[in-house]
């Protein structure tokens, strides 16, 4: 169970022990308890890395928050059991899985909140740090997003570089349907009004108003309601807390910023041992 974050936990251990744990090497083995404490407000999110830690290190963990929950500064987030040497050696590691998690989704959950109101998607993007993906967009989902393609192998997203090498869009979607799996989906990102009408009747799925003014957002939905009401339109692009609300009120179906995770400050989490506030 959780092969991919047991694997990362052991990798991101691997970098931080180095040789080997001085402190390890040169203590005895002694059962202690911990807890991972709140020092500001927060979503929690990485309850599968606490698990896969517990089935990798066999440390005995208790949660007190599920992912997606709120959390206050000083409330007890995780119980932890083990041998001083496994925790002690295993602190940094957990800290920063789940304060890097925990930052994207609470960072998240404010762009959710904003607009919540008009049924709109928050969607992420590939805009990842290298290696983090899988943790990254997963802490999106604890926040309440929702996750665009893992990968350029789940849906055919034609952007602009990609139509300075394309001669007739009709045609190409028309030869690429044969060849991409039944189930992927077409996606062409768009910078105007005219590119974004060109797209729906060459036969996209879905549509990405990108860095569109919110008028001309408008004037894409008002004709794809009109004639193509099946296809999905997305709006992206310098997608801030202070314009999301002006760009939901649109009604595009989805919006997507990387923002989530670039953006996000990290929030404070620290671990202590029982009996010991040093």
């Amino acid at each position: 169970m959780y092969l991919l974050e047991r694997e990362f936990l052991k990798e991101a251990l691997k970098e931080d022990i180095g040789r080997g744990d001085l402190f390890a090497r040169i203590s005895k083995s002694k059962a202690i308890k911990a807890y991972i404490l709140a020092k500001s407000d927060g979503i929690f999110a990485g309850e599968r890395y606490i698990i896969a830690a517990k089935e990798e290190f066999g440390i005995e963990v208790t949660l007190q928050k599920k992912d997606g929950e709120r959390f206050s500064k000083g409330e007890k987030l995780v119980f932890l059991k083990g041998d001083a040497k496994t925790l002690l050696s295993l602190e940094r590691t957990l800290l920063n899985t789940i304060l890097h998690a925990s930052s994207i989704a609470t960072l998240t959950n404010k762009f959710v909140q904003k607009i919540k109101p008009y049924n709109v998607i928050l969607l992420d993007t590939r805009k990842t740090r290298p290696k983090l993906r899988i943790l990254e967009k997963y802490a999106v989902r604890c926040g309440g997003g929702v996750n665009h393609r893992m990968g350029l192998d789940d849906c055919l997203m034609i952007k602009d570089t990609h139509l300075g090498a394309i001669e007739n869009l009709k045609t190409f979607i028309k030869d690429v349907r044969s060849k991409i799996p039944f189930t992927s989906k077409i996606e062409i990102e768009c910078e105007s009004f005219a590119i974004a009408k060109e797209a729906m009747e060459a036969g996209a799925d879905i549509i990405m108003c990108d860095n569109m003014s919110p008028q001309e957002i408008k004037e894409v939905v008002n004709y794809r309601n009109k004639n193509y009401p099946y296809i999905l339109l997305e709006a992206s692009g310098n997608v801030t807390l202070e314009n999301i609300e002006e760009i939901a009120k649109t009604g595009v179906d989805a919006i997507s910023t990387g923002s989530t995770i670039h953006q996000s400050t990290w929030i404070d989490l620290s671990m202590k041992v029982e009996g010991n506030e040093l």
